[in-house]
């Protein structure tokens, strides 16, 4: 049984901070193009959220766990729950405005 749901469900319940998770693909050119604007806003935020990448491909249990139909999504995790999602591609600033104030 493959073991990553487990340490999943630990690591959004159990972590002090926020958990923003970027469910992506490979082969997903609007992944890629959001793919810096994550890592940019992990830069900013750090020592307030913790940022994960789920490659869907790899992980498809927990994509359908999740209810993704499409990728790129964003996810953030406040105390195991879910309070926020984001689905595409989308400009720095519109990500802040969407999720700082639940940070």
């Amino acid at each position: 049984m493959d073991k990553l749901p487990a340490r999943f469900d630990d690591l959004i319940a159990q972590n002090q901070l926020p958990v923003l998770v970027d469910f992506w693909a490979e082969w997903c050119g609007p992944c890629h193009m959001l793919a810096p604007v994550v890592k940019e806003l992990a830069r900013q935020w750090k020592g307030r959220v913790t940022v994960i990448k789920i490659n869907t491909d790899e992980k498809p249990e927990l994509s359908q766990r999740f209810g993704i139909s499409s990728i790129p999504t964003l996810i953030l995790f406040k105390n195991g729950r879910e309070v926020h999602r984001l689905s595409g591609a989308a400009p720095i600033e519109r990500l802040r405005t969407e999720f700082e104030p639940h940070l």
